[in-house]
Parts: structure tokens; C-alpha cells; sequence
């Protein structure tokens, strides 16, 4: 014999599916929204941690090294001049960066091709002088400072790094080497010309040298 319980439960789930069933009849179709279901991406990320991300996250498009050039000289005529040189370098090297030293002393296209390059800046020529990425960054005045604020890292973020211990091979550091088309004697012999003349060496600059291609970018 059934239990008047058991009769009250099976009467209540027949109702319960009865206006169920009647209920989703009656209501008109609704489309399923697509976007408040979708994931933020952006908030999603700014939730990590920033080491997670770099490690997860699509690896950014890799950008050319940013170049560093420093224009100084190696003689000591002026000593003030000299020193501000020497500073400059040896800050450089701490950043462990890959710089294109240009010696004015070694070369005097370089005075002319500072000088062009000082000229939009409504500047002197004066050495040292620093430029990252094509724009200049200053003297050792302003190194000195950016150094000091822990700006200067900041700047040279971009540039590529380099051992401050390595030594090219080819130049020993120099930067220069003789030339081989006149062998530094920044002469040549024509011997096309009908009476045999020497003519000045191309080539090379006024002291019979090339740039290295070993540790220089031009």
C-alpha cells in the first residue's frame, strides 16, 4: 500500500513538470549573448604576476639593437677635456653595452660629422658627446647626472650588450687599422699615368687608417 507521503511527492513533481513543460512553450526564443560570456583578455593579464606574463605571453616583435656613439678623444692636450672623455667611457662600460667609439684624434672626418650632428641641437662643438638611438644625450655634465639618478640605464635599455673585457682581434681595441691599399703610407703608385706619378691613397684617412670592421659600425 502506498504511503500518502509518496502519493504527495509523485503529485508535486507531475505539477512541477506540467507548468515546467507549459512555461518554456510559452516563452519566445532568446539568443544567447556572445559577449557576457567572453573572457577579458586585458584584465585576464593585468592580473599577473609581470614575470608570469613575460613567460606566457606572446613574445613582443624583436626590435633592432638601439646604437650608442660616443664622440671623445684619446690625447691628452687638454686635461680637463681628457679627463671628461675618460669618465664618460668607463661609466659606459659599466652598462656593459656595445658603444661605437669615434676618436677625434684618430680621425678628422669624425670633428666634421659632429659638428653636422651638433648643428640641429644649436650646439658647439665640445667632447665628449654622447647619442643613443640617433639623438643626442650630452656631455659628460649631463652623463654624469643621468648617471647618478639611475636614468642613464634607462636610456641605454635598448642598446646591445657587450663584455667590457672583450677585445677585438683585429684591432686590439683600437678601433683602427692600417690600410691595406697603401699600407698606411697614404700613398699609391699610378701606374697608368704615362709618366708614373704617386697620388694620395682614397682609402684611408690622414693617418693611413681604416675604420676596423671587426668592432665598428661604419
Amino acid at each position: 500500500m502506498e504511503s500518502s507521503s509518496g502519493k504527495g511527492k509523485g503529485k508535486k513533481a507531475q505539477y512541477y513538470h506540467h507548468n515546467h513543460h507549459n512555461y518554456n512553450n510559452h516563452q519566445p526564443h532568446m539568443a544567447r549573448s556572445l559577449t557576457y560570456h567572453h573572457r577579458s583578455t586585458t584584465a585576464s593579464a593585468a592580473g599577473k604576476p609581470f614575470w608570469r606574463r613575460v613567460l606566457t605571453d606572446e613574445p613582443p616583435r624583436q626590435r633592432k639593437p638601439q646604437p650608442v656613439v660616443l664622440y671623445f678623444t684619446s690625447l691628452r692636450g687638454i686635461r680637463r677635456t681628457f679627463e671628461d672623455c675618460r669618465a664618460v667611457r668607463a661609466i659606459l662600460r659599466g652598462f656593459r653595452v656595445a658603444v661605437d667609439e669615434k676618436d677625434l684624434s684618430m680621425d678628422s672626418s669624425f670633428r666634421t660629422e659632429l659638428q653636422n650632428r651638433l648643428r640641429s641641437y644649436g650646439r658647439p662643438v665640445s667632447l665628449p658627446q654622447l647619442f643613443v638611438d640617433g639623438k643626442l644625450i650630452g656631455g659628460a655634465d649631463e652623463v654624469r647626472h643621468l648617471h647618478e639618478t639611475g636614468e642613464l640605464q634607462k636610456v641605454l635599455a635598448g642598446a646591445a650588450g657587450q663584455d667590457p673585457a672583450y677585445v677585438c682581434s683585429s684591432c686590439g681595441g683600437d678601433r683602427f687599422v692600417p690600410c691595406r691599399v697603401c699600407s698606411g703610407s697614404r700613398k699609391i703608385f699610378c701606374e697608368e699615368e704615362l709618366d708614373g706619378r704617386w697620388r694620395r691613397c682614397e682609402s684611408c684617412n690622414e693617418n693611413g687608417l681604416v675604420r676596423c670592421a671587426g668592432c665598428c659600425s661604419s
